[in-house]
């Protein structure tokens, strides 16, 4: 999508909120000998239109024409139709609104004849076609009209129920969008009515989102498109739409990135943070983790983030000021690498005076900027020493000692509790910020991947325990070390353990499979198959914390190094 794409698609935000407004979408596939093909429509330049030039799937706003005459439609109930979306009724106006939509601004009708036949429309008189379309434009008529003169029935039991989406808050107008797929109905030609639309496109799901055609998309219309181009077959997108139990609700956020207003969708990165930062959506917070730049993330609390991403490291890595809002007593928590630009940032960025420095262990990216800080502030450092020097940044020397429980008063209504969480470093602790029920996780959880447990310091076996831990603890917000704020912290922590012990498993499994003895070169392709080969070095580390884990629960044998082998 071009950026003048993305600037037509997202306008402003507006001060007074838009109220939702229903509408239906219907997309018509159909298997082509190159591939399954998507029906697209580009709408017509018009000013005031949000959508203006956008290439999208038929579809509209529902219609008051549209309700009442559900007797017309086949295979479907207005009963089944509301269970099928979540409503108490009128469910079935969705359907009717999806038909009447598609035969309005492609000219496909998916209707049955009196034998139950699909209508072929080329037996119709191809001008009346051309006038009832006309008039479903004009609000002169309604698909009841269309029912009766043609003598045909909605068949709206070939149109499968497959998304919902809302638009952003924000946006001048906001549209409760239900969409639809079917396969197109043989017998038929799409026609596009050459007036909301100006062209009428065939094309497989990867082109459509291919930057080489340069068309409008949408965010929802992209999102879908690549949803759509997993599927080989028409039919087996109905069938899958058919099966789905539940169809979730997407509701996109928008905030700023070096492009401008920018959708974020569930599942980015940004955004749970958003609409923690922007409940309003006035799209001013950023999408993207720029160093150097401090973010508001409640009045307590202020991020800085160093520029160091890296694989390692992803973005960066965050530092957090934390404090009692309008006061002069703020707490510096993990002052990150020893870069003297990031410490220049840090101290321009401060909220007050800097009285702590707390520390969640002392890998060389959170803790190194400690020793500046501290000769710039005067302001005590806190944390612990990791048990092996390995991979740790050595000149960080606490002048507190900090332990499980600990409490540290920041001010009025601000209170960290202390939480030893060891396994990714012997020494690493996360604080809790009791009264936003926000903990800074350091890199005990992390957005985007999981962490490396680098044995001697890394356990896995503890690791996993202290990762159960926290199923104990109260949460509603995680602040990684690196990456976004993490919102359904319990349901990050229980796939974070999921996913450790399924990796367990594979890790077993291979030494299984393995004749003898097999080294950990070995071990490691086997089991990290899914990870790039660029990053097997690394995950050679948390290979051998998985080896060391199943040694202590009796069911490998071997030394790290070295080769190693099942134990029955």
């Amino acid at each position: 999508m071009s950026e003048q794409s993305e600037k037509m698609i997202l306008p402003p935000a507006t001060a007074v909120p838009a109220v939702p407004r229903a509408a239906a979408s219907l997309i018509v596939l159909r298997d082509a000998p190159r591939g399954m093909e998507v029906l697209m429509l580009r709408r017509a330049e018009r000013p005031g239109d949000q959508n203006s030039g956008a290439t999208v799937f038929p579809g509209g706003l529902l219609d008051k024409s549209d309700r009442g005459h559900y007797e017309r439609c086949s295979g479907l109930d207005d009963a089944a139709a509301s269970a099928r979306l979540g409503l108490p009724s009128d469910g079935l106006h969705y359907w009717v609104a999806a038909v009447r939509e598609c035969f309005e601004e492609a000219g496909l009708l998916f209707a049955t004849d009196a034998s139950g036949a699909v209508v072929d429309l080329h037996a119709l008189p191809a001008d009346e076609v051309v006038a009832m379309r006309h008039a479903l434009h004009t609000n002169e008529i309604g698909m009841a009209e269309v029912c009766e003169r043609f003598n045909v029935r909605l068949a709206a039991d070939r149109l499968a129920y497959y998304a919902h989406w809302i638009t952003p808050l924000g946006m001048p107008k906001i549209f409760d969008t239900r969409f639809f797929v079917t396969e197109a109905p043989a017998g038929q030609t799409a026609v596009h009515d050459a007036k909301e639309t100006v062209e009428q496109l065939w094309l497989t799901p990867a082109e459509a989102v291919s930057r080489a055609r340069d068309l409008k998309l949408m965010n929802v219309t992209e999102r879908e498109l690549k949803h759509l181009s997993t599927f080989q077959r028409a039919a087996d997108v109905v069938a899958w739409a058919r099966a789905q139990a539940t169809i979730p609700l997407n509701r996109p956020r928008v905030g700023q990135s070096a492009k401008g207003r920018t959708p974020v969708n569930l599942g980015d990165w940004a955004y749970a943070e958003l609409g923690r930062i922007d409940p309003e959506g006035r799209g001013q917070a950023s999408v993207e983790l720029v160093p150097g730049k401090p973010v508001w993330l409640s009045p307590r609390v202020l991020r800085v983030t160093a520029d160091n991403g890296s694989m390692m490291t992803g973005p960066g890595t965050n530092a957090y000021f934390i404090g009692a809002p309008g006061s002069d007593d703020w707490a510096l928590l993990d002052p990150g690498p020893g870069d003297a630009a990031h410490v220049q940032a840090l101290l321009a960025a401060a909220p007050g005076r800097i009285t702590r420095i707390l520390v969640t262990h002392t890998h060389k990216d959170h803790s190194p900027a400690a020793v500046a800080m501290r000769e710039a502030t005067g302001a005590p450092t806190m944390g612990r020493v990791a048990d092996y020097p390995e991979w740790q940044d050595t000149d960080f020397q606490p002048q507190q000692v900090l332990a499980d429980g600990d409490r540290l008063p920041l001010g009025e209504g601000v209170t960290l509790r202390v939480i030893h969480t060891p396994g990714h470093a012997s020494n690493h602790l996360c604080y809790l910020l009791e009264e936003e029920k926000l903990l800074f996780t350091g890199d005990h959880l992390m957005q985007g991947s999981t962490v490396v447990i680098n044995p001697p310091d890394g356990d896995m076996s503890v690791y996993i325990a202290s990762l159960r831990r926290l199923l104990d603890e109260d949460l509603e917000w995680l602040a990684p070390g690196h990456g976004f704020l993490i919102d359904q912290p319990h349901t990050v922590v229980n796939k974070t353990i999921a996913h450790r012990l399924g990796r367990e498993a594979k890790v077993l499994a291979a030494l299984q499979a393995q004749a003898g003895p097999t080294s950990e070169a070995v071990l490691v392709a086997a089991v990290y198959a899914d990870t790039p080969k660029a990053l097997h070095a690394m995950a050679l580390r948390s290979l051998r914390a998985h080896l060391l884990k199943l040694r202590e629960d009796g069911r490998a044998a071997g030394d790290a190094g070295s080769a190693w082998q099942a134990v029955a």
